[in-house]
């Protein structure tokens, strides 16, 4: 493996593990088109600051994409707070809302400038090792690998930190209310990390990819176990076998590597779905199948006693 080669596996994993940590406490508590929405509506604010700027590699567009992420989420709050929706239904109104604004405003303002949807869907991992962090006169490495590992690093401090307090708020949040744990601080810390990664993510992998990681790791852990630190450690370890599995096949076929790893996710949440030792589908099969002759074993001792 080269040293490119390297530094892609490096930042595709450190991504993996940045995405699965808020990406499981999502789908602990019933949001996980959360994930898809932050990611799509992201578009919007990118465009909006660049019309500004005028300058693709501006920092300020994070700060939009990451207004734009944060908006989303107020909005969707807004709309279960009438109680007239559910949340998936909620979620699933205000993303296209987003995204659409986004797509309009590309096709209006940036037909000439190399912004343009199939960049923001897919985005490409192969470039991130070309954009340096130069301090002073030292190469200090990718921009992509320091950024993806600071958010890495605050997610998983939060989750060190506020562990308590997330497992409450997550499984009874009238009960972490009464003991003071305020569960609607921890609900919008745990959406503003989601926008963070979501933001730090799309500029590297694209909105696809940084949906498969925070979905498919931690619902392919959930099949496993029921515990939470066993399923934590274990969406992490599904997330970083995915990002490996990806990029080895996509330097193998040549292909792309966010689709390659993206697939991979899919791979392995198929592979627990179908052979997970208690969830799982030949399990349950098998279980039924031992049910059946139990049961057939008891009907024709009762008839043979007769």
């Amino acid at each position: 493996m080269n040293s490119i080669a390297l530094q892609i596996t490096l930042i595709a994993l450190v991504t993996a593990a940045a995405c699965v940590l808020p990406g499981l406490f999502l789908v602990l508590r019933g949001v996980a088109l959360m994930s898809d929405a932050i990611s799509h509506a992201l578009l919007p604010g990118i465009v909006i600051i660049f019309l500004v700027v005028r300058q693709l590699n501006s920092p300020f567009l994070l700060v939009g994409a990451s207004c734009a992420g944060f908006a989303t989420v107020l909005l969707t709050e807004y709309i279960l707070q009438t109680q007239r929706l559910k949340k998936d239904a909620a979620i699933g109104l205000v993303f296209p809302l987003f995204f659409s604004i986004g797509i309009i405003l590309i096709s209006l303002y940036t037909r000439t400038i190399h912004l343009d949807t199939d960049m923001v869907l897919l985005g490409e991992l192969a470039f991130a090792p070309f954009d340096r962090l130069h301090v002073l006169s030292y190469d200090l490495g990718p921009c992509a690998l320091w950024v993806m590992g600071t958010i890495a690093l605050c997610n998983g401090l939060f989750v060190l930190l506020f562990y308590k307090q997330l497992v409450v708020s997550t499984f009874d949040p009238l009960f972490a209310a009464c003991i003071g744990y305020r569960p609607v601080m921890i609900h919008y810390a745990l959406m503003l990390l989601t926008s963070m990664t979501a933001v730090g993510a799309f500029n590297v992998v694209g909105s696809i990819l940084v949906v498969a990681l925070m979905l498919a790791p931690p619902t392919a852990a959930f099949l496993v176990t029921d515990r939470l630190k066993p399923m934590l450690i274990t969406s992490i370890l599904f997330g970083l076998s995915a990002a490996l599995l990806g990029c080895s096949c996509a330097a193998w076929a040549d292909v792309s590597l966010a689709g390659s790893i993206a697939a991979a996710n899919g791979l392995i949440f198929f592979f627990t779905l179908s052979c997970a030792p208690d969830k799982g589908i030949i399990a349950s099969w098998w279980r039924r199948r031992a049910m059946r002759r139990a049961l057939a074993q008891e009907v024709a001792q009762q008839h043979s006693v007769r």
